[in-house]
């Protein structure tokens, strides 16, 4: 086992947060988590194919980052653990299940399935299953935000990406690139690292140099946060921080969320890398749990209360698995549309 790096210290008590907001984050965590059991029911008996890398133990990094922008006007960008951010980003559970089951009413049309989710109307600019794919891309949807604001007068452009990926991609050319692009241009975004320790079965203390990845936030110029990613609470001071930053002008942010998955790398993985003792830490850890307690001590809501969102959001997701499996496969007399922007 690696020895664990000292997580950063976050007073919640100080943290000003009502009850519908409360909820509402509560909510958004236990969909993603739902949401990402059932993927793994289905993909066991044989309803969907391919890989499917799940989310499990990292809600709170998605939901305290997407859930403190606004989802009808900002920018999000994926990887190929992309589920719970296309959720957190708006995309209908429906929507989401029918691109895993490959039907013709998924987000996608059912050509992109699990790695390729992407949704115009809720700004989710996609799931790449190449590492680092999608640096560049949320780059660039930054540099139009700009550009519309400032060179063609468009006051109304002042969206904010949030590009995330995971520690494995901090070695990657592409990364370095485009930190130093988005401090030259002052770029409105965020880049989120979620660091869960693990590059499929490479731990990140042997892949890298200095492991401790906010720091190279300050070596492009821009500011460089650590913070707990089990801690959605955390999470959404950091990242509101940043996003009204990088609003006003003021540039690109570096967050990195110390988290952990809580499955293997996808679920083709039988996950026998990671020491027992590890996981053990980490799933002590687990980020629902934790802002449940936060809730139920701080009078926000009761345990009734939170299991009623629970079985609320349990139906909701069996609706998703009944419109998948009744959905229509994709016409294969269309296997070229899509192919061209203006289609």
């Amino acid at each position: 086992m690696v020895k664990e790096r000292t997580l950063p210290s976050f007073q919640a008590d100080a943290t000003v947060i009502d009850r519908e907001e409360g909820l509402m984050l509560y909510e958004d965590m236990v969909l993603g988590r739902l949401f990402e059991d059932k993927c793994a029911e289905m993909y066991y008996r044989g309803k969907m194919f391919g890989f499917v890398h799940l989310y499990n133990g990292q809600e709170a990094v998605s939901t305290g980052v997407i859930r403190s922008m606004r989802r009808d006007r900002d920018f999000v960008c994926s990887t190929y653990r992309d589920h719970v951010h296309a959720l957190s980003a708006g995309v209908p559970a429906k929507e989401v299940l029918a691109e895993l089951f490959g039907k013709a009413t998924g987000c996608s049309k059912g050509r992109g399935g699990s790695m390729h989710l992407f949704s115009a109307e809720h700004n989710l600019l996609g799931g790449f299953a190449f590492v680092a794919e999608g640096i560049p891309v949320a780059t660039g949807a930054a540099f139009q935000s700009k550009y519309r604001r400032e060179v063609m007068g468009d006051e109304s452009a002042d969206t904010v990406t949030a590009c995330f990926f995971g520690d494995g991609a901090c070695n990657n050319g592409q990364f370095y690139e485009c930190l130093n692009m988005a401090t030259l241009w002052k770029l409105p975004i965020l880049f989120v690292v979620e660091n869960n320790k693990w590059a499929i079965g490479m731990a990140h203390e042997r892949a890298t140099s200095d492991p401790e990845i906010y720091k190279k936030g300050p070596a492009f110029g821009m500011p460089g946060y650590e913070v707990d990613g089990m801690d959605v609470l955390a999470v959404r001071e950091v990242a509101q921080e940043a996003i009204a930053r990088a609003r006003a002008g003021e540039g690109p942010t570096l967050i990195e969320a110390l988290t952990y998955r809580f499955r293997g790398h996808s679920l083709a993985d039988p996950d026998e890398l990671r020491d027992r003792e590890e996981k053990e830490f980490w799933f002590a850890r687990d980020p629902i749990k934790k802002f449940a307690a936060y809730l139920t001590e701080h009078n926000l809501a009761d345990s009734e209360e939170l299991k009623a969102i629970d079985k609320r959001v349990q139906n909701t997701i069996d609706e998703a698995v009944e419109f998948a499996q009744n959905s229509p496969e994709p016409d294969p007399g269309e296997l070229y549309r899509y192919v061209y922007a203006d289609d």
